[in-house]
């Protein structure tokens, strides 16, 4: 099973699923991968940096920013590390920090 995203002005608009490589117009789509082929599986809304070959996902808070190696948003205050999976935390726009839920 092949996936490919329909790029149209650099954002993907559309996720194609197919057997083997359709007769399509490889202007307009570019394949994905799950395995972190092209850093990141595409998603709609996301974006497609043709430099790169990278897809982006959409920025999830305007703090966060892009790290240029992984392709990754990442936020201004790492995700806290306490020793247990059993803390969850959310993002805080507003103060720009984790919360624990």
């Amino acid at each position: 099973m092949k996936y490919f995203a329909k790029i149209v002005d650099n954002l993907v608009t559309n996720i194609l699923v197919a057997d083997k490589i359709p007769a399509i117009d490889t202007n307009l789509y570019v394949e994905t991968f799950r395995d972190g082929t092209k850093f990141n599986f595409a998603t709609i809304g996301g974006s497609y940096d043709a430099i790169r070959d990278a897809f982006i996902h959409e920025k999830p808070f305007p703090s966060w920013t892009l790290n240029e190696t992984t392709c990754l948003w990442e936020s201004p205050i790492a995700y806290p590390e306490d020793g247990s999976d059993l803390q969850p935390y959310k993002w805080n726009e507003n103060t720009t920090s984790w919360d624990l839920l």
